[in-house]
């Protein structure tokens, strides 16, 4: 048995078109139905109903939706901006950091070396920066905490793993709800950057090993789990998870992810879950 879930303007009608079985509302514009048709036939049944409307969906088995663990990268996921970007306009580099950032979340580069480089361009940044760019470019996406809250309040374990920097992700993980953080350490001397990042460098499969830990910390496998991230770096665990979701993601990671996430916010990875709107918390 699958359950098709659909979130966006138009859900219940879609879903009423598919009539692959009975449906149920999940809560605005969230719709869930179970079927038994074969998962490559509902695929291509719910592509073809839903075409290009500004609906997400998901199609996944009945059995073991409630993941126990949730993964997040951080940066363009659980928040609006790419932290080293914004450093880099602090630096007055921007344009060049930006530039590399996009081939390395499109897999065009190797991210260690792309990482390395562009905190190369940081090098002589006042430290009073970094606060400076929290307090004024980050904010946590539509619907990040309340799918962090909802999670951990219905007994699931919440980590944010970032291929960027200890420094955001500790406020970001604080003001979300996470219980754990990993990221990168930016090194600093006498109130500036130096322009190097602490080993081991935190990326592709760093996020890939956090997913195992955690998953065997609990006693579960990545079956239990749920990975969300936009980039390449983030392909690995979306991969390994039992709901792998891309979010507003990179082609490379859109094409291999269970799910994507284009169009609503981040509640619909509880709606994919099964929750109802009355179960969500803020």
């Amino acid at each position: 048995m699958f359950a098709i879930t659909l979130v966006g303007q138009g859900a219940e009608t879609v879903a009423r078109a598919l009539d692959l079985g009975p449906s149920a509302l999940l809560g605005p514009n969230a719709v869930d139905l179970s079927t038994d048709v074969a998962l490559a036939d509902a695929k291509a049944r719910v592509a073809e109903i839903v075409g290009d409307q500004a609906i997400d969906f998901a199609i996944q088995p009945v059995e073991n939706r409630r993941k126990r663990l949730l993964i997040a990268d951080m940066d363009s996921t659980i928040i609006n901006v790419e932290c080293l970007d914004e450093l880099a306009d602090f630096a007055g580099v921007k344009a060049q950091v930006s530039e590399i950032t996009e081939r390395a979340m499109r897999g065009e580069l190797a991210f260690e070396g792309a990482l390395r480089e562009r905190v190369g361009m940081l090098k002589g940044l006042s430290v009073d920066a970094l606060q400076s760019c929290y307090d004024e470019r980050v904010r946590l996406n539509p619907g990040a905490r309340t799918l962090v809250m909802t999670m951990a309040q219905h007994g699931a374990r919440c980590a944010l793993v970032s291929g960027g920097f200890t420094f955001f992700t500790s406020r970001v993980a604080e003001a979300a709800g996470f219980h754990l953080n990993r990221a990168n350490t930016l090194i600093e001397q006498g109130g500036a950057l130096t322009g190097e990042v602490g080993d081991p460098i935190l990326g592709k499969e760093a996020k890939l090993a956090a997913l195992r830990e955690e998953t065997a910390a609990l006693g579960l496998t990545p079956v239990d789990a749920l990975a969300v991230g936009d980039g390449a770096n983030d392909l690995a665990m979306i991969e390994a998870a039992g709901l792998g979701v891309a979010y507003r993601a990179k082609p490379i990671v859109a094409a291999q992810a269970d799910a994507k996430v284009d169009h609503t916010d981040l509640t619909t990875l509880l709606y994919f879950q099964g929750y109802r709107a009355e179960e969500f918390v803020s």
